[in-house]
């Protein structure tokens, strides 16, 4: 619940009124796949459906004027009703912990952010010590799978303990499956009952102690290393069984084409061919799309057990993604580094990340809003209030999982591999359910399409395949009725944006002058939708979200308000249309 949607705390709004942006702020900056084609044909005609800039007319000049006034207005409204001398700071002064910034304290509340940034130190030492020793390893050995797997082993034993066994017994009994049932069909099916059954028992026997399971090994528990609840992160590993499972078997069927190999079976460039489906003598690893990378099978030989293992337990990966299929992850690591690991590049994503911490800190420093979710200390706030700490919640929530991934994707790119980005966009520079869902933990959304959402039949039943899709990413979070709840919801609110696409995408409808206000009044529609639902999902459950609805739409100031932050959405919309035009004038279409 906003008074507006922007992009980076409203700094794109200005990057934009200069004729080129910041390298720091670049999309190419987060992933080199997200610039332009290097299809010209393609480029060209992304380029000529743009529309021509608007940065610089009094409409938009009135939008920037709308913003500098709503931006501090909105901190102001979080701030209000987290700090003295709101009476409700009283409920959540004991959850505060002692911060840095100007003596002021820290909401440390989320279990799960807190324990990232605790042991950040901890984790910054270990990624300079992984390289180090890295480096040292190459000076006698020009294989680093050994050192891969090696150094997993030991990252493994020191985060999960005892329970690195368990975590081997699950991925080997998955193998297995994949080695040992020929037939590809049953195999699939086989591979995808046994990871989801995984889920289900990881939830409910909550890591398998050997107290419960096996009290004569009870001694044992007491060695489960710094992380004991490996079963929280396990559900990336899922992942990675399924993918390599079903790469596999689409290698060993012959139904995808497979990289040409020399005389000594390794990957023979020189006879492929490139991502625009030219052949070339010349041809190096950056030179071959992500998209052949991913759908280009290897030889059967390379999906062994080593590989299996190497790709499973590589450690910059390990707890938290991004996702990368097998295919291409093992390319990488035999044809590797690709060009985009440049020292620029790599160097200016890692300022971006500090960059990203430092606001993530001031927000954790300022506003107390996820203590006051916590606690549902919000009896008495008004309704604008209320909905700021709904919407800096849902910043936050984004921001927490943004900077762990960004770290471990920082960590891949340092150690040679470039996994996609998981977010490529603002929390507050999304107006489309649809949209959303590819610029948020994008590598997920991307595993999705090619392992769930293209098998089961794609566009060609939406609403349908968009229910099976969305039950399965809620399960696969977390095993709770909130979550399920949350996947139904996002279901039933992509409707009315599939069903206004469909009427309107007509010529008849898209050259009218009122076209783009109309598609803005949808979107601040969709925006309202989107944050219920993920507020229901990820922050306050269903009987929060009904007492913040009832409360600011209970009175009549509420419901002015709420028609009032609707206008305000109708102008960050507007905003956020520009954002990919101006992308779209420069070749860039990510279709979120």
């Amino acid at each position: 619940m906003s008074l507006t949607a922007h992009t980076y705390l409203g700094a794109s709004t200005q990057a934009h009124l200069s004729t080129q942006r910041h390298l720091m702020f670049d999309l190419a900056t987060l992933d080199t796949r997200l610039g332009p084609s290097d299809d010209v044909k393609r480029r060209d005609g992304v380029i000529a459906k743009a529309g021509p800039s608007r940065w610089r007319s009094p409409e938009f000049i009135a939008y920037y004027i709308i913003h500098l006034i709503a931006l501090p207005i909105m901190f102001k409204g979080a701030y209000d009703a987290s700090n003295p001398p709101n009476p409700n700071y009283e409920l959540i002064k004991k959850d505060l912990e002692p911060g840095w910034i100007f003596g002021r304290k820290v909401d440390n509340t989320d279990h799960q952010y807190s324990g990232f940034r605790n042991n950040l130190p901890y984790l910054a030492a270990v990624i300079v010590a992984q390289q180090l020793l890295k480096k040292l390893f190459k000076l006698f050995s020009n294989d680093s799978r050994f050192f891969d797997v090696g150094f997993a082993f030991v990252f493994l034993i020191v985060a999960h303990g005892i329970s690195t066994v368990k975590i081997l017994a699950i991925i080997i009994a998955n193998y297995l499956i994949g080695s040992k049932i020929s037939n590809s069909n049953a195999g699939t099916i086989a591979t995808w009952i046994f990871g989801i059954a995984i889920l289900f028992a990881n939830e409910k026997a909550l890591g398998y102690p050997f107290t419960k399971y096996c009290p004569p090994l009870a001694f044992l528990d007491d060695y489960a290393g710094l992380m004991p609840r490996w079963d929280v992160t396990f559900n990336f590993s899922m992942l990675r069984m399924v993918s390599f499972n079903v790469d596999r078997y689409r290698a060993v069927d012959g139904t995808t084409e497979q990289w040409p190999l020399d005389t000594k079976g390794e990957i023979d460039l020189s006879k492929s061919k490139t991502g625009e489906g030219e052949k070339s003598t010349s041809l190096t690893a950056s030179d071959i799309s992500e998209r052949s990378r991913i759908d280009i099978s290897h030889s059967p030989s390379t999906y062994s057990m080593y590989n299996y293992l190497l790709y499973m337990l590589y450690s910059p990966l390990f707890m938290a993604g991004p996702i990368m299929t097998f295919n291409d992850f093992i390319f990488q690591h035999k044809k590797g580094p690709l060009a985009s690991l440049s020292f620029k590049r790599v160097s200016v994503y890692a300022l971006r990340l500090v960059f990203c911490i430092f606001v993530m800190e001031t927000l954790l420093h300022y506003c107390y809003v996820v203590a006051v979710s916590q606690e549902k200390a919000w009896d008495g706030d008004s309704a604008f209030q209320i909905s700021m700490i709904g919407f800096f919640n849902l910043n936050i929530i984004w921001l927490k999982l943004l900077i762990p991934w960004r770290l471990f994707r920082l960590w891949s790119m340092v150690d040679g591999i470039d996994p996609p980005e998981n977010m490529v966009r603002c929390m507050d520079n999304n107006f489309s359910a649809l949209s959303f869902w590819r610029a948020w933990h994008r590598s997920f959304n991307r595993w999705i399409i090619r392992y769930v959402y293209g098998p089961i039949g794609g566009s060609s039943r939406p609403v349908l395949n968009s229910l099976i899709v969305f039950s399965f990413v809620a399960i696969w979070h977390d095993i709770q009725l909130r979550l399920l709840v949350w996947g139904w919801m996002v279901v039933f609110f992509i409707i009315p944006e599939l069903t206004a696409t469909f009427i309107f995408k007509r010529p008849q409808f898209t050259s009218k002058w009122w076209f783009r206000h109309l598609c803005a009044v949808g979107a601040a529609l969709n925006i309202w939708m989107m944050m219920i639902a993920n507020l229901v999902g990820f922050c306050v459950g269903l009987d929060g979200m009904g007492d913040m609805l009832r409360q600011m739409f209970g009175t009549r100031d509420g419901i002015i308000y709420c028609i009032s932050a609707s206008c305000a959405l109708f102008v960050g919309s507007q905003v956020m249309f520009e954002v990919r035009e101006s992308e779209k004038r420069r070749g860039i279409n990510i279709r979120c």
